[in-house]
Formats: structure tokens, C-alpha cells, sequence
């Protein structure tokens, strides 16, 4: 299991990436497994919010490069966050990396601790951020996009939310939540389906205008000589011929 077992508690359900040996990396297991936990959750009528949080010090690494998903797989997890009549909120206090930006971008509501630390790092891998593309950049400032797409610097969590990638950067994360779950818990399930449909119907008009281009786009990318080249090194922990 990549994906530890619901909790429940007064109508959140908290579902935890556990894959710490791996950085809680995007495999395919794992993206199965939490698309199948959403979907669960959706026809769960007890079920007024997600909390989707992570154990180990990362929220997510990015794609497993040793297990990656199908692109379809994973843009159909991030369309299921922002689809889900439920609000998703992220708890992060840790790091993530390429990929996992789109799994917090898709998240209706998003708080990161002190600890926690962004990164776009598939320029650095002869990539791009394409199908993360689809919510991140509804959500996030124009010129940070630029500046953190194109040289995969690391940022801080308030640098997230200054940006929009982030709703609020807390020292204490559980205390910064505990509002944000009130307040789930105070509105009608009709009342938060509606209201986050109102919110994400442009993200998701988005979605569907663009996601077969972008899946294409980055499967062509990955099948690239400079991909192979950039990934080959990751994996051996050397720059990348590119590195001047």
C-alpha cells in the first residue's frame, strides 16, 4: 500500500500519502490507489471534507521515475481533486517537488508549515511542468510561474502563498486548520458542492480544453534524448550533461 488507511473524524476524512521510502513519489500504485479513495469518499455521504496530507518529511517527490503513471492516469487524479463535490484541503510540513505542485494545486484549500519547501525541477530533467499546468496555472501568479517553471528554484511556504500556490503558510499547521475544518463542518453538503463548483468550473473548463494536448505533449517530452539524459542523472546523482 502506498496509501495508508482513512481516518475519519467528524466528517473529514484524512487520506495520507505513505510512501516515505520513496518520498511519496507519483507511482502508479499511488495514483491509483488515492484516485480509488476519492472516488470512494465522492459517494460517501458522511464524507464533508478530504484533508490529503502525507507521513515522512515529503508531500510528494514528483513522478516515480523507476514506476511512473500514465500522464492520462495522473491529469485524471488531478481533474477527480477539483471535480470531487467535496472540498479537498491539503496539509503539507514537508517538501514537494514537480508532480506533487499539481496535486496542491488541485486542492480547493491548502495550508504548508515552516518546514515545507516548492520546487518545479522538470526543467532541470529535460522536462517541462505540462499536465500540472492545468490547475497550477489558473491559480498562481503569472510572473512567479515564469520564474519558478523555468529555473526550478526551491521557495519557502510563504513565498507559495504569496504566489497563490498555497491558501495560508502556518507555523503550526493544525492550528491554521482548525477554522478551515469548522468551517466544513458548519456548511450543508449542497451548499459546499455548489460553492466549489462555482470555483473550479474555469479550472476546469481548462481541463478539458487542454489536457489531451498537454498529456501528448509531455509524453513526447519524456520519450526525448535530453528526458532520458536528464532522469539517467538524477538517478545517478550527477548533473546532467547540459550543466555548464
Amino acid at each position: 500500500m502506498t496509501l495508508a488507511p482513512p481516518s475519519h473524524d467528524r466528517g473529514i476524512t484524512t487520506l495520507a500519502l505513505d510512501s516515505p521510502a520513496n518520498r511519496n513519489a507519483l507511482s502508479a500504485a499511488l495514483v491509483g490507489e488515492l484516485t480509488e479513495a476519492l472516488a470512494g469518499c465522492a459517494g460517501d455521504d458522511s464524507v464533508r471534507g478530504v484533508v490529503l496530507t502525507h507521513t515522512g518529511n515529503t508531500f510528494c517527490a514528483g513522478a516515480d521515475l523507476t514506476a511512473p503513471p500514465e500522464p492520462a492516469a495522473f491529469t485524471g487524479l488531478m481533474r477527480a481533486i477539483l471535480a470531487l463535490p467535496k472540498p479537498v484541503v491539503a496539509r503539507v510540513t514537508g517538501h514537494v517537488r514537480a508532480g506533487g505542485l499539481g496535486l496542491l494545486g488541485a486542492c480547493d484549500i491548502s495550508v504548508a508549515g515552516a518546514g515545507s519547501s516548492f520546487a518545479l525541477t522538470e526543467s532541470r530533467l529535460g522536462l517541462a511542468p505540462a499536465v500540472i499546468s492545468l490547475p497550477l496555472l489558473p491559480r498562481i501568479d503569472p510572473r512567479a510561474a515564469a520564474r519558478y517553471y523555468l529555473t526550478g528554484e526551491r521557495f519557502d511556504a510563504e513565498e507559495a502563498a504569496r504566489t497563490g500556490l498555497v491558501s495560508i503558510a502556518a507555523e503550526d499547521v493544525d492550528k491554521a486548520l482548525v477554522p478551515v475544518l469548522d468551517g466544513l463542518r458548519r456548511a450543508s453538503p449542497q451548499g459546499l458542492a455548489a460553492s466549489k463548483e462555482l470555483v473550479t468550473a474555469s479550472v476546469l473548463e481548462s481541463f478539458d480544453q487542454y489536457a489531451e494536448d498537454l498529456i501528448a505533449r509531455s509524453a513526447a517530452l519524456f520519450a526525448s534524448d535530453d528526458a532520458r539524459e536528464g532522469m539517467t542523472a538524477f538517478l545517478e546523482r550527477r548533473d546532467p550533461s547540459w550543466v555548464l
